[in-house]
């Protein structure tokens, strides 16, 4: 058990990234800060028009909620459809080194690097749709499965986008974003669909 939170193998390069992730939430903080009326964790103009309390909540429970059925959905996919295998293959690499530790700082600061700047930054000024699709388009990788992955994360863009304008709290966002990722990370890491004989026959 141990060996999994200490794993080294590519220790520099996850230090690396979570310090560019770190950076990142810092300076889209700062630019909302500045070009905005208003703190990144606030949307300006509630679609649901509730109470500060209430939104954090309902944003709250709604990434908790999406958190789980991106989870089981992934796990669902991965499991009936070659396309999901493929791409978990192709994504794998990049979670086979990691310790739990590092999954865990990683998930979340990309969690707030990405919220803060996507969310809290620019949905209030380019929309839901367009940082939702500015979002997938960033999320491209190399390999055949690049627009699979660049659908996906275009999908999970609008939604997250969504809770935010609609509860006027960036909580939910935050919350999913970074759950998603720890599982997904860990399930990348520690699973193979190539070495599972009933997959190979599907």
């Amino acid at each position: 058990m141990r060996g999994r939170w200490t794993r080294t193998g590519r220790s520099a390069a996850a230090w690396s990234v979570a310090a560019g992730y770190a950076l990142l939430a810092c300076l889209a903080t700062a630019l909302a800060l500045a070009l905005r009326d208003g703190a990144p964790w606030m949307y300006p103009n509630p679609w649901l028009g509730l109470t500060s309390t209430v939104g954090t909540l309902a944003s709250a429970l709604s990434g908790i909620i999406l958190a789980t059925i991106l989870v089981v959905t992934t796990r669902f996919a991965v499991g009936r459809f070659g396309w999901a295998r493929r791409l978990h293959g192709e994504l794998r690499p990049v979670a086979k080194d990691l310790s739990v530790g590092q999954i865990f700082i990683l998930a979340g600061l990309s969690s707030l690097g990405e919220e803060v700047l996507f969310r809290g930054l620019l949905t209030p000024v380019i929309g839901v749709v367009g940082s939702g699709v500015l979002f997938g388009l960033l999320h491209q990788m190399r390999g055949p499965s690049r627009w699979v992955w660049t659908g996906w994360a275009t999908a999970v863009g609008l939604i997250l986008g969504a809770i935010f304008a609609a509860t006027g709290s960036l909580v939910g966002p935050l919350l999913a974003h970074a759950i998603v990722n720890a599982v997904n990370l860990g399930y990348l890491r520690d699973h193979d669909p190539g070495n599972d004989p009933e997959q190979n026959l599907a």
